[in-house]
């Protein structure tokens, strides 16, 4: 089966990013503008973090923090894991299952140029994907 590379899936998508100094606010703005659900952190054109809309609710709103005044450096998540462009998509999906998370940055050279998300899922590789997760857990019941 041939999967679609990432950087098929980014290849008309605009990279949105802030500074870590933006603040919670500012970025929530950024972020309803654009119709993103996650901000890649960029200083000096290198990746150094992902601020996401779940981080707005467990860092932010859940810890009481002001969003006014809060900055991205305190409540993103740092050096986050990432996928390089020319990776088939599946990996992105294992990274995001393994992990629990929804969006993965995508870095050429050390630069961020998108990211993937589990709504970019919405192709055939989602039903491979669920197939192998099937597969796995059926050899597992078995060998157990």
């Amino acid at each position: 089966m041939t999967y679609r590379t990432i950087r098929s899936i980014i290849e008309n998508q605009e990279v949105v990013s802030a500074a870590g100094a933006t603040t919670v606010r500012e970025a929530a703005r950024l972020m309803n503008q654009h119709g993103v659900g996650a901000l890649m952190i960029v200083e000096d054109g290198k990746l150094t973090g992902v601020f996401t809309e779940r981080d707005v609710m467990t860092r932010v709103v859940a810890a009481d923090k002001d969003p006014r005044v809060t900055r991205l450096a305190e409540v993103m998540t740092r050096d986050p894991l990432t996928v390089h462009p020319d990776r088939p998509f599946p990996e992105a999906l294992h990274l995001m299952h393994e992990h629990g998370f929804r969006h993965v940055p995508v870095v050429e050279n050390g630069r961020a140029v998108g990211v993937v998300s589990t709504r970019d899922a919405l192709g055939p590789e989602l039903e491979d994907f669920i197939y192998e997760l099937l597969r796995r857990n059926q050899a597992n019941d078995i060998l157990a």
